[in-house]
């Protein structure tokens, strides 16, 4: 109890659970602060919930250079560039300075929403997903009792893109046209093929070396990936962190043949005329774009498209050869067979069709069983009578 110009009023003191002293001041009544103090303390300290009333005054900013710190030697270097763009230019000028216990549902809502009106889902759902991360890390550290991210409403991921898939003579066509380079012609006709009917990533094209390339098995191993970071060069381990064997066509095997020519088994297979890595190509069909990749496929009558669509072409072409959801799952890398269906479900349209034939075969066979059923008891009833 305590004395104020304004009447007798009740402090509850307490130790916080690394037994440094603090209190909460100004209850009217005993009774009142009796109540808090086993609600707010002695409860959550049993339950292991207790959150001092001084830990929601940490910036956000603070938590969020905590939650980097901690993922930078864990995750790739392109998620984390990833999640600072995010952070620089969607969050850090709304909440960078405010204090985390001061942040409400309502008004993360209010933010999401009014993002959700000018930006992708996609978008929306990453920035969500670094709040998130803030949040989680602040209650684990007991800043903050609970999330205020928890249960959002968040929009919803655009519908699956229809994919383009090139027939077997329009990859042909273009990769022909690509082996007319002025510029190693070789090595972009085995590049078309290689994309094409073995659905590797341009990543993971760039990560190749000859050793990588096993005639005798026909194999190609996929060790590693290199993606581009402004203006250098990242070596990392495949998508998913999964390392696999990809089944290498007679086709592709004999393209690559001069490409590999001269070269030590520790060498690149693809690198450019200045010994870097291949830029990938611009998809756009705009007339200003004459870049190798788009020029072959004008040259070959087909329309322009994203170097990376033609791993859909391979998936497409293994698919229709007969390859099971299996084995197309281990061949694009793909993290379960359940995600192969839902990438490429448009292909297996066709057992569909297996499925209706089924069933209508099946019906046929029971009418025609009820039929000599019905057959059967008429003539008994002829011979009764």
């Amino acid at each position: 109890q305590y004395a104020t110009k304004a009447g007798k009023r009740y402090e509850v003191r307490y130790r916080k659970p690394d037994s440094s002293a603090t209190g909460k001041r100004g209850f009217r009544r005993k009774m009142d602060a009796e109540q808090w103090g086993d609600q707010h303390v002695n409860a959550a300290k049993r339950d292991g919930s207790f959150v001092s009333q001084s830990a929601g005054r940490t910036p956000v900013c603070d938590i969020y250079s905590q939650w980097m710190d901690t993922r930078r030697p864990i995750l790739k270097a392109n998620t984390i560039r990833t999640d600072d763009a995010t952070w620089r230019t969607h969050i850090e000028p709304e909440f960078a300075m405010r204090q985390i216990g001061s942040i409400t549902h309502a008004e993360l809502q209010s933010f999401v929403s009014g993002k959700a009106e000018t930006l992708a889902p996609s978008t929306v759902l990453k920035i969500v997903g670094v709040l998130k991360g803030v949040c989680d890390l602040a209650v684990k550290d007991r800043l903050i009792s609970k999330a205020p991210t928890d249960d959002l409403a968040l929009p919803r991921r655009e519908g699956r893109r229809l994919h383009r898939y090139l027939t077997i003579d329009q990859l042909l066509a273009v990769a022909d046209e690509a082996g007319k380079a002025r510029m190693q012609p070789d090595d972009r006709r085995a590049l078309v093929l290689l994309l094409g009917l073995c659905g590797l990533r341009w990543g993971e094209m760039c990560g190749l070396k000859v050793e990588d390339v096993d005639y005798g098995r026909r194999r190609i191993h996929i060790r590693r990936n290199i993606t581009r970071l402004g203006s250098k060069w990242e070596e990392t381990t495949p998508k998913s962190h999964e390392m696999r064997d990809v089944p290498m066509p007679r086709t592709v095997g004999e393209a690559l043949l001069p490409v590999l020519a001269d070269k030590k088994p520790t060498d690149w297979v693809f690198r450019d005329h200045l010994g870097r890595p291949p830029r990938n190509q611009s998809a756009t069909s705009a007339d200003w774009n004459r870049t190798w990749f788009v020029s072959a496929c004008r040259r070959a009558g087909v329309e322009p498209l994203p170097p990376h669509d033609l791993r859909h072409t391979a998936a497409s072409i293994a698919v229709h050869a007969g390859a099971n959801v299996k084995a197309l799952q281990r061949m694009l890398g793909h993290k379960s067979a359940a995600m192969t269906l839902d990438t490429y479900a448009d292909l297996f349209d066709s057992d569909l069709d297996d499925v209706a034939d089924v069933i209508d075969a099946a019906v046929r066979v029971s009418v025609r069983d009820v039929g000599k059923m019905w057959a059967r008891e008429g003539m008994e009833r002829v011979r009764s009578v």
